[in-house]
């Protein structure tokens, strides 16, 4: 595996991510509460494994531009955009949420998670059709 990897390394974290915040919110929809835990204290530890492998790469390689042409460029660029605000966001916010989670401040953490759930989401999910059009369909 090399830096070049990483890319692709990305896109199944960020999947993983998503896949994990769905399950934890139907967990937690079915008050299984440590299961709950568990799944988001999983969803965290892959994001920030995400985080770090993001930053590897791009510390390394730099940026790729984007070949498209046409209405897929402004698809792209709004999708980009819209991705990188809100991945701004994700960590502070899942930082807090998990804290209050396991500090056991559940009328708080749920008031953030609220918030928090959707954006991550969002985030991991854009991430993914990012690494699709950028990798994959436009390479």
């Amino acid at each position: 595996m090399t830096v070049y990897d990483l890319p692709a390394v990305n896109a199944t974290l960020n999947a993983i991510s998503a896949v994990l915040l769905v399950i934890g919110y139907v967990l937690i929809r079915q008050r299984r509460i440590q299961q709950h835990r568990n799944v988001m204290i999983s969803a965290f530890a892959t994001s920030t494994l995400f985080l770090i492998c993001y930053l590897i790469y791009h510390a390394n390689v730099g940026s790729k531009p984007f070949t498209g042409q046409g209405t897929v460029r402004s698809v792209y660029f709004f999708v980009l955009i819209t991705h990188i605000v809100l991945a701004a966001f994700v960590p502070p916010m899942a930082l807090i949420t998990l804290v209050r989670g396991l500090r056991a401040r559940y009328d708080r953490h749920a008031r953030l998670a609220r918030w928090t759930l959707p954006i991550w989401l969002y985030v991991s999910v854009t991430g993914v059709i990012v690494y699709v059009m950028l990798y994959q369909l436009y390479a």
